[in-house]
């Protein structure tokens, strides 16, 4: 077993220095035994870590049963559904790097032998599963579980469906009283947006990597059976440390193609397109949009979760959860890819269970014969867009029409909102990228005010920002390389005519490339919409979209 926390609490010259440590509770005999980071991401603020003190708890008793000692940090969490729509937004996807940075800070300054990390929600469980293969010491994920959807007047809702009940309240088909009550349903406890979001498609995917014991991404919050596993998940850390089994000799290209079928499989959100490659840059592994695109159209969408369908992330649960849908894709998964279960995947499989056949469907029986995520490329996205092609409509999956172009999520909503799209209008939102937002905003407001308006089947939204897992229609976004950075999105002018072919993976202008050049030599950046702070330095050193927004 390898002890990197003796450099902090051996020798003569450390005794002064332990003192600290005896100040926190820690004995003689603590000292003697492995130190144990347990990163917890609990927070009044976010739902979905509202429970997690409870979970590290139960982490920290299965690290004691191991013969190691807890000690608990916190890093910050931000809630995406709380700044849905406002400026707030800017920070979510920036987040990331900072939980990473955050996670390697207080680890390696403090010597820890081995760590547990605790998330739940959409940019805190990649930023933590970063930081675990940055650091490359003994660790494991817990994931804090998916939310129990609400109920209202015998019907099953959740935050996520809220544009739908909005649009009734303004064609006055329900009073705003009535909304509120609904309001007061949606979200009936802690744990993660209760379909296949973005947080539970990377709590989903944190396991088909191996980097969560299996089964643990589905438990619901509530359910004792997640603090049951937050204590196995404790104890098995002391087996990694024991066999110095560390994330980057458990990741291999082989883990990260695993997980991008079960993304796809499951109808996954858009953005793990930003954090697979995210994570994979930490393990010197180079995973491009391409992958997505090519596993996709070999991997078929076995499950109609929520906004692709009627199931929430319980009833995958109750049908077997992971290990279940990767037992169905067997015959497409690389076996032999390690886990923190330490035994190769085939081993995890061997005895899962499919219970559901509606909910986890056979090979020969999916939703759709290709995954849900599709990359376009073309003169308006030389280095790709991506598209949940699960989301859209078949009459929409090609689809010509005019170009509406907004510089930003407000200014689109807000023409939106007001009339001034037509069915077959192209709604272009630029300057929202990763430098341009700055942060890559989602943007829902849009979507929204689209179904509001009943267009989301009638008109295409095609940006350089991001989406929500909850978006739906012909909503394209992460058009790279961005409009700040000179991409042919900033190019676009009203009334240009936008060619779409999701089947073929097209996404282009009607532009002779000599228009576009000259368009381009006449073009200037604007001025930043952040000067000061942390974003100011983010857009210095954040990538481009296609290649995971990575800070470098």
């Amino acid at each position: 077993m390898k002890r990197r926390s003796k450099e902090v609490t051996d020798g003569l010259f450390r005794s002064g220095f332990r003192s600290f440590l005896r100040a926190d509770g820690l004995t003689s005999d603590d000292l003697r035994r492995p130190l144990i980071a347990i990163v917890n991401s609990w927070s009044e603020i976010v739902p979905g870590h509202r429970h997690l003190r409870d979970v590290a708890q139960a982490v920290k008793e299965g690290v004691i049963r191991g013969g190691g000692v807890p000690l608990e940090t916190n890093v910050i969490a931000i809630c995406d559904g709380i700044t849905e729509g406002t400026v707030g937004m800017r920070y979510v996807l920036a987040s990331r790097e900072v939980i990473a940075d955050s996670v390697e800070v207080v680890v390696e300054a403090h010597r820890f032998d081995a760590m547990v990390c605790i998330a739940s929600c959409d940019k805190i469980v990649p930023g933590m599963l970063m930081a675990m293969v940055r650091l490359d010491i003994p660790a494991i994920f817990v994931p804090g579980g998916p939310m129990l959807p609400g109920t209202y007047r015998c019907q099953q809702v959740t935050a996520l469906s809220m544009s739908s009940w909005i649009a009734k309240a303004l064609k006055k088909e329900i009073t705003e009283e009535e909304l509120e009550e609904v309001e007061c349903h949606v979200s009936p406890g802690a744990g993660s947006c209760a379909g296949m979001y973005t947080a539970n498609t990377m709590q989903a995917i944190a396991e088909a990597l191996g980097l969560a014991l299996p089964g643990s991404a589905t438990i619901p919050a509530v359910d004792a059976r997640r603090l049951h596993i937050a204590k196995r998940s404790g104890e098995q850390l002391m087996y990694l440390l024991q066999q110095n089994l560390t994330p980057r000799k458990i990741l291999s290209e082989a883990s990260f193609r695993n997980a991008i079928r079960v993304g796809m499989a499951l109808g996954g959100s858009t953005n793990m397109t930003l954090h697979l490659p995210a994570i994979a840059h930490e393990a010197g592994i180079s995973v491009t949009l391409d992958w997505f695109d090519e596993l996709g159209r070999d991997t078929p969408q076995l499950s109609a979760l929520m906004p692709s369908g009627p199931y929430f992330v319980k009833d995958l649960d109750d049908a077997g959860g992971i290990p279940a849908v990767m037992k169905r894709l067997k015959e497409k998964l690389e076996l032999d890819a390690m886990t923190v279960a330490g035994v190769p995947l085939e081993e995890v499989i061997k005895d899962a269970c499919i219970y559901r056949d509606d909910v986890i469907r056979p090979l020969d029986k999916p939703i759709r014969p290709q995954g849900a995520i599709a990359i376009l490329k073309g003169n308006l996205a030389p280095e790709g867009a991506v598209v949940k092609q699960s989301a859209v409509t078949e009459e929409m999956l090609v689809h010509t029409g005019p170009a509406r172009v907004f510089n930003s999520e407000e200014e689109a909503r807000d023409a939106i909102y007001n009339g001034m799209i037509q069915p077959g209008d192209v709604v272009i939102i630029r300057y929202e990228g990763p430098k341009g937002g700055p942060g890559m905003r989602e943007m829902i407001s849009a979507n929204e005010t689209l179904v509001e308006k009943g267009l989301d089947s009638k008109c295409a939204l095609v940006t350089d920002g991001r989406f929500s897992g909850a978006c739906r229609g012909p909503v394209i976004g992460h058009v790279s390389p961005e409009a700040m950075e000179g991409g042919p999105i900033a190019l676009v002018q009203d009334g240009d005519i936008i060619e779409i072919d999701i089947p073929n993976r097209i996404l282009k202008v009607r532009l002779s490339e000599e228009e576009l050049a000259a368009r381009r030599a006449a073009w200037t950046p604007p001025p930043p919409k952040v000067t000061k702070g942390y974003l100011a330095r983010y857009v210095r050193t954040v990538s481009s979209a296609a290649a995971g927004a990575i800070v470098r």
